[in-house]
């Protein structure tokens, strides 16, 4: 049975397995994160081009975190060393910043998360290097498609698996395989926190979707079939067949009417190319 727990926002919150529920503080705490996290990844548009390496990419996130008065949630989590996870090509998520540089056709997801004032602004969004072949636009066109449609379920009285369900149904209508390895969550003064949310199910299961309700969604789409496997480094997954795979992810919170979605893009540029 799912549990629901009603917090004041100076609580020291519980990772417990219950769902919280914030108030109007809690809005606003991830209206500040949640832009922070859209104006950084706006950021990195002119920085996408052939010859960059991704540590460079991760030293402008932590630059422009801190100027913005908040620190790289990543660092030092699980004694993860960056401010930022960088994912090309065949990578599904968690991808680790270095010397890698970029090619031309290359497409990438850079994924932030500045807490600031103590709450947690979780976004990713795809990039591509120049121009790309036209089955990787497409796949990055479906799976930002896929965000919005998950998007659209997310309000009141819904289910977690009425967001999973009409993500894997768009997808697979599209031939493209939908990762369950990985999952968006709740968070807010947490970073991960209840729920999970899978990005694939069956309609009218999971947990009832409540007003004050904060979580990520975050389909993560192969071209190929959905299995990962974890490389040796323990955080960088990667498609078995080689194929290639694209993500995006915004932080939203449940209103009484629908959800308000904390990390878009004020710049409107919510999906490559990025004019």
């Amino acid at each position: 049975m799912t549990e629901y727990m009603t917090v004041d926002e100076h609580d020291m919150l519980p990772r417990d397995g219950t769902i919280k529920l914030h108030g109007p503080a809690g809005f606003e705490g991830m209206r500040k994160a949640g832009r922070l996290a859209a104006e950084i990844l706006d950021a990195m548009v002119p920085l996408i081009k052939p010859g960059v390496t991704t540590a460079q990419i991760d030293d402008e996130v932590r630059r422009l975190t801190l100027q913005g008065g908040a620190v790289p949630a990543t660092m030092g989590y699980r004694g993860y060393a960056h401010s930022c996870c960088i994912s090309i090509n065949h990578v599904v998520c968690h991808g680790i910043p270095g010397a890698k540089t970029l090619k031309e056709g290359d497409i990438l997801n850079i994924d932030v998360t500045p807490m600031l004032d103590g709450w947690h602004g979780d976004s990713s969004r795809m990039y591509i290097v120049g121009e790309a072949p036209l089955k990787a636009k497409r796949l990055v066109e479906v799976t930002y498609e896929c965000l919005m449609i998950g998007i659209e379920k997310a309000k009141p009285g819904n289910r977690l698996g009425d967001i999973g369900a009409a993500i894997q149904k768009y997808a697979e209508s599209h031939r493209y395989g939908v990762v369950r390895d990985f999952c968006g969550h709740g968070l807010g003064r947490l970073f991960h926190d209840a729920p999970e949310v899978i990005h694939a199910g069956r309609p009218g299961t999971g947990p009832e979707l409540k007003p004050g309700m904060f979580f990520t969604i975050e389909p993560m789409i192969n071209l190929g079939k959905p299995s990962v496997k974890l490389l040796e480094d323990g955080w960088t997954a990667v498609t078995r067949d080689r194929s290639l795979s694209a993500q995006f992810e915004h932080s939203i919170g449940i209103t009484e009417d629908g959800c308000e979605i904390f990390t878009e893009s004020p710049k409107g540029l919510h999906s490559p190319p990025y004019m």
